[in-house]
């Protein structure tokens, strides 16, 4: 399993997590847990994925979901779960 860390953040909107959600369905990207918020019209959600069956580059999926991002208004960062351990231990 290669677990991966997706954060969306933005102004709420009718469908961010329809649309984040059918491209990860789309590319074999399995969702493991998801937690989204909204808090005074900011939207906030984080999602821990399985990006094992994922057919294209990682950084194909940071560029892509990055894209659908700015098409949504919203700002998508995807990292990679070890990174991101890596990054908040302390």
């Amino acid at each position: 399993m290669k677990k991966t860390v997706i954060t969306v953040v933005g102004k709420d909107s009718v469908g961010i997590i329809a649309k984040t959600c059918t491209y990860l369905a789309e590319n074999q990207v399995n969702i493991l847990n998801i937690s989204q918020t909204i808090v005074d019209g900011f939207f906030n959600m984080m999602m821990i994925v399985d990006t094992e069956n994922f057919g294209k580059e990682f950084g194909t999926m940071v560029d892509e979901l990055e894209a659908l991002g700015e098409k949504m208004a919203c700002i998508i960062k995807v990292q990679r779960e070890d990174i991101f351990d890596s990054m908040h231990r302390l």
